[in-house]
């Protein structure tokens, strides 16, 4: 049976739109790129490079055909700027906004500048984009949105009180798009990302997502520090999956479909623990020196929500979202990449 997906791209080379990313040169932005070019559409980027890499964009480039990539116009640009974001928003149909300053510690070290990127900066975007007249706003949410609620699976309707500054501005957007929908009938929708992974994403740094810091720090033989006992759990999600729900919200032909929230993850909890063992496994038969390697434990961190675990059935059943990965799978496919990333010439 063909998925909505497979049928949306058959249908996007023959009749092309205009796409806004927003943040185009960070892991999600710059595989939304990737995925648009090579259906052929036109694509507008708009970026200032505070998380982005400039090397994500020349990679994207080596991917894609001469004639695929001269449908791309780039903006260096800050959201915080509202001139940039009306300048990047002329004649776009589709908004696929990834740009924020994204980290739960950067935000507990820096809430000003993680509420000035993700809040003002979205505030603009917004207000650029309805006054563009954009057909669609899709934006990307969290799952830390969550917050201190404990059920299990995490369903949309249901969330607790934020542990983080960065939940904070997530939440607000979220509640910023639902006042632009009743107040300005702006269609918008919202995807709460779960532990998203995959090519492009960053190994470095003191924010870098736990799949490509592990997988880097395995490879080169350093510590893979675990916080708390590893038995902390997560829905780790592969940017395929991500990239699916992010075309899908902003095609819906279904009224009833925009002005929501939808969670983009698998449905599959796994522990801090099997993730470590999954990771090594997967690298050991290139990397001897894995063989008997263990994590090394430390305290918990502030902020961190002890378990996550979506379910994904509004997506499934309003956008035809169908999960293409689980978690090994994505590992799979993303671990030549995160390996070979880790000799890359910058």
């Amino acid at each position: 049976m063909t998925t909505a997906y497979e049928t949306l791209r058959a249908q996007l080379p023959t009749a092309p739109h205009t796409w806004l990313v927003t943040g185009c040169a960070g892991f999600i932005g710059c595989n939304l790129l990737e995925a648009l070019l090579k259906l052929d559409q036109r694509v507008v980027g708009l970026d200032n490079f505070a998380t982005g890499h400039r090397h994500n964009l020349e990679q994207i480039r080596a991917l894609v055909t001469p004639a695929q990539w001269a449908r791309f116009t780039f903006h260096e640009g800050d959201i915080r700027k509202l001139e940039d974001c009306r300048r990047a928003c002329e004649g776009v149909e589709y908004v696929l906004h990834q740009a924020a300053l994204g980290s739960v510690p950067r935000s507990l070290e820096d809430p000003i500048n993680t509420n000035s990127a993700n809040i003002t900066g979205f505030l603009h975007m917004l207000v650029a984009a309805r006054d563009a007249k954009v057909a669609r706003f899709v934006f990307a949410a969290s799952s830390s949105t969550y917050g201190d609620h404990p059920d299990l699976p995490k369903l949309e309707d249901r969330i607790g009180n934020p542990l983080s500054p960065y939940a904070v501005t997530k939440l607000v957007n979220e509640q910023y798009a639902q006042v632009f929908a009743r107040a300005y009938g702006f269609r918008t929708i919202g995807l709460r990302y779960f532990n998203i992974f995959g090519a492009h994403q960053d190994p470095n740094g003191a924010y870098a997502a736990v799949v490509p810091k592990w997988t880097a720090a395995m490879v080169q033989g350093e510590p893979v520090y675990i916080n708390g006992d590893g038995e902390t759990s997560r829905d780790f999600c592969y940017i395929a999956n991500c990239v699916q729900a992010n075309l899908l919200a902003a095609t819906a032909q279904d009224p009833e479909a925009t002005n929501q929230i939808y969670n983009v993850a698998v449905g599959d909890r796994t522990t801090l623990n099997d993730l470590y063992e999954a990771i090594r496994a997967a690298l050991a038969p290139r990397f001897p020196h894995l063989a008997g390697a263990r994590p090394v434990y430390r305290d918990f961190r502030a902020g961190d929500v002890r378990h996550s675990l979506a379910d994904v059935s509004k997506a499934r059943a309003r956008l035809g979202y169908a999960p293409t990965h689980r978690i090994r799978e994505g590992l799979v496919e993303a671990m030549d990449w995160y390996v070979n990333d880790l000799t890359r010439v910058r």
